[in-house]
């Protein structure tokens, strides 16, 4: 089976997988805020969003090193397999043990105090994830991902149903969150386990070359986590839990639909690493352009559809009481381009072992985009964080453009950058004067992009029969 072929096969589940947790992922939302309201909802999105700015900050890069040195070969996979699982393991539970005292300095609600501590099970889990996804991009075997994440999410959906319909409290449907990552990651484990023994391992060489690789990524990561994460932060820190609640709405949502982001690339790294350190160039040039092809092929109809469907997929989603949250949409969809500029160059920074030479761009980006928080958070609440939010993800993905470009400069053709341009044009077009349920509407638009996209030969036939067939 060809790499592209198989890149097609991989790609295909998981947007497959991802349409589906997608849904189920918004169910879930869906049941919250109507269930919690504004201010309690605002509860739900303080917990996860200080957890995450804990989570993004140990994170350590292990997605990407793990996929790295396992597409390297320079070790036995088993026994590298062992010593990154032990290594994310137990740096995750130092962490994550410590992080519920840094919130009793927050003025938060005692409920939220309670709730992050009990939560840092559930982000325990998600650090293990990040080395089990790593093993299965580079084994191209991301269906397991899929099929992982949407037993998570059934489990999540239907535990959520049986608290609501019992009239919970809010802490056990934190415990329905809490017990769904730990489902997930259950899941991938037990079907590596089936064709790798694990266990704890401790190899000096290998802990060695995994802080070697991983230091320049955290570097950046810890510069990262204050745009990626500093606007909800701050928000929650300046604001009341209500405004919490409205703008972490229209954030949750961009939240889920912009993993298809890190899901494309995640699949291609792996592959772009192995050509570029067996020095096959054109090879490298051509994953190299289909990442960006992919890519882009996701996030403009994205971008087009959330912008001009935004109030009405707040108010399906959440309900008439976050209506507003459909204005941070709006903004917040820009920022959706961004993330998948620097989703492609940024992954190609890893590839090509340039972590250290981009450290400046999450740096300045970090301290710019913390000084705006600062300024316009107080002053205009959600949408001072939801326009730096934008300002920050476009400043990564151009200034990252910059710097690839000093070591490797080869023009993307923009070919079927046009067909996908002219596709979502004429899908915005057709939303824009259709007038039907939000549901229908973003079905039928997204037939209206397929047709065009076909008509003009950005998709062929062939491309479908080679993605559909399972033969190798």
């Amino acid at each position: 089976m060809s790499i592209t072929k198989q890149v097609a096969h991989n790609t295909f589940f998981q947007i497959l997988g991802k349409i589906i947790s997608t849904f189920l992922g918004l169910a879930a939302m869906a049941m919250l805020t109507r269930y919690l309201g504004e201010e309690k909802f605002g509860w739900y999105i303080t917990t996860i969003s200080f957890l995450s700015f804990v989570g993004i900050l140990i994170d350590f890069g292990m997605t990407p090193v793990t996929a790295q040195m396992l597409g390297e070969g320079k070790f036995e996979k088993s026994k590298l397999l062992n010593n990154l699982l032990t290594f994310r393991f137990f740096s995750a539970l130092i962490f994550l043990s410590i992080s519920p005292l840094f919130a009793l300095f927050f003025p938060y609600p005692p409920e939220v105090k309670i709730a992050i501590a009990y939560t840092t099970i559930s982000f325990l889990a998600i650090a293990i994830n990040q080395v089990l996804i790593g093993f299965l991009q580079e084994n191209l075997k991301m269906h397991i991902q899929a099929t992982g994440e949407i037993l998570g999410r059934i489990f999540l959906v239907l535990g959520l149903f049986f608290v609501i319909y019992n009239q919970g409290q809010f802490m056990d449907l934190m415990w329905i969150i809490i017990l769904a990552s730990v489902v997930y990651t259950g899941s991938l484990y037990l079907y590596i386990r089936k064709k790798i023994k694990l266990n704890f391992s401790f190899d000096k060489n290998i802990w060695l070359g995994i802080v070697y690789k991983m230091w320049p990524i955290t570097v950046a990561i810890i510069f990262n986590v204050v745009y990626l994460r500093g606007d909800v932060l701050l928000l929650s820190y300046f604001r009341p839990q209500l405004e919490v609640g409205i703008y972490g709405a229209a954030y949750r949502v961009i939240d889920i639909v912009v993993q298809t982001a890190m899901m494309v690339m995640g699949v291609m790294l792996p592959l772009l690493a192995n050509s570029w350190t067996q020095g096959k160039k054109e090879e490298f040039q051509e994953r190299y352009q289909l990442s960006f092809d992919a890519m882009m092929l996701i996030a403009i109809p994205m971008f087009t559809g959330l912008f001009l469907l935004a109030h009405e997929i707040m108010v399906f989603v959440a309900g008439e009481k976050f209506l507003t949250s459909g204005d941070a949409l709006q903004i917040l969809a820009l920022a959706i381009l961004g993330v998948f500029l620097g989703g492609v160059f940024g992954h190609l920074a890893v590839a090509l072992n340039l972590q250290k030479k981009v450290l400046w761009v999450y740096i300045s980006n970090a301290v710019i985009t913390l000084t705006g928080y600062l300024i316009f958070i107080p002053k205009y609440g959600m949408y001072g964080a939801a326009w730096m939010t934008v300002f920050s993800e476009f400043y990564a993905g151009i200034m990252l453009i910059f710097v690839i470009k000093k070591y490797f400069y080869k023009a993307l053709k923009l070919k079927l950058f046009s067909k996908i341009l002219l596709a979502s044009l004429v899908m915005g077009i057709f939303i824009y004067f259709i007038k039907l349920p939000v549901l229908v509407t973003i079905l039928l638009s997204s037939v209206v992009y397929f047709v065009v996209l076909l008509l003009t030969k950005a998709v062929t036939k062939n491309n479908l029969k080679e993605i559909i067939s399972l033969k190798s």
